[in-house]
């Protein structure tokens, strides 16, 4: 089926129908009704590397490095929601954790000329990201670094990580430890979620004289690095009576963790995630958690970077989200030792 039996169908010209499917100025209510309703009986679908040739694809890529992080499946509700009403769909690239698996997975999605980019807290590079945005219109979803070549929007870390340790400090906690991933100085992002996280942590620790007691574990921000991380921490000299990780993930693997050497949450350890994904809300879990608003923040990615792709704004913006704290069965007053 062409876009000449679409118009055959229609009763108009070839002209006509091209100017509706780009969503052209000028067509009338009328003329998209009609083609539309002709596209509808032939079942016609747009070739989409033909309509690349064209202009646009109305295809939107969105990287990520891990499938069971909840907090990515908020983001991605977000904007499938923003998107739900337009012609855009939605392709995701899970890509892993490894930068050059990041990199080689963007280029892709701009080799397949998709539209537009969200990079979901990329481990890829800058400069590859900003060589990509300087073609390709880009939207950089956790990184705090900012940039003139691509839209940005960001969760106030350092606010969140502030929140726990004030509600943990409340409740007569002192030795407290962070679980925050790793990063790296190779690929040349200076104010990544972690690094802002952990200056929010040290910040408000030091703020209530806690200084010394404060502590930084690095691993991945799954359920195995949770899980690892919790096996350290909780069977070392000094097991910290409360535990912050960066994301809801790997604070199920602290669960886990616990669990595997006999402790009971909140009862032995006190434990906060990061996110409030439906998971932390799940009887069983109850994890206090801080909100950073997921579903907003793919929300508001995505009508970003739909005005950037149709040019009605070619300035770099960044959005910042306002943390929350959700407080659950997780935390209590700690245990004296």
């Amino acid at each position: 089926m062409t876009i000449t039996d679409v118009a055959r169908h229609a009763g108009v010209s070839v002209a006509a129908v091209s100017k509706v499917l780009r969503n052209a100025y000028g067509v009338s209510p009328a003329m998209k009704e009609k083609v539309t309703a002709a596209i509808t009986d032939l079942g016609y679908r747009p070739h989409a590397a033909a309509r690349g040739m064209r202009g646009r694809t109305y295809t939107i890529g969105v990287l990520l490095d891990n499938v069971r992080n909840a907090f990515f499946a908020d983001i991605l509700d977000g904007v499938r929601e923003e998107l739900r009403q337009s012609e855009y769909t939605v392709l995701i690239g899970a890509a892993g954790f490894e930068p050059e698996e990041q990199a080689r997975t963007i280029r892709s999605m701009v080799d397949r000329q998709m539209d537009g980019l969200i990079l979901i807290a990329p481990g890829t590079s800058r400069d590859e990201v900003l060589a990509t945005a300087a073609a390709t219109p880009t939207v950089v979803i956790g990184h705090h670094d900012t940039s003139d070549t691509y839209d940005s929007v960001v969760d106030a870390d350092d606010l969140g990580a502030g929140l726990v340790v004030d509600h943990l400090v409340a409740l007569g906690h002192r030795d407290i430890a962070l679980v925050a991933a790793p990063g790296t100085k190779a690929n040349r992002w200076k104010r990544t979620p972690e690094i802002v996280l952990t200056d929010g942590f040290l910040q408000a620790m030091e703020r209530h004289g806690l200084a010394e007691y404060a502590r930084v574990h690095h691993a991945a921000y799954s359920d195995e690095g949770g899980f690892k991380a919790g096996m350290t921490l909780l069977t070392s000299s000094r097991p910290p009576t409360a535990v912050m990780t960066g994301a809801d993930v790997a604070a199920l693997g602290m669960y886990r963790a616990a669990h595997e050497l006999g402790l009971r949450i909140p009862d032995d350890v006190s434990l906060v995630g990061y996110n409030n994904t439906a998971l932390a809300a799940l009887a069983p879990v109850q994890l206090t958690s801080v909100d950073q608003a997921g579903h907003t923040m793919g929300s508001t990615a995505a009508r970003m970077l739909i005005e950037r792709v149709e040019g009605k704004r070619d300035r770099a913006m960044r959005t910042t989200m306002a943390p929350r704290l959700v407080k659950r069965s997780s935390t209590a007053a700690p245990r004296s030792r």
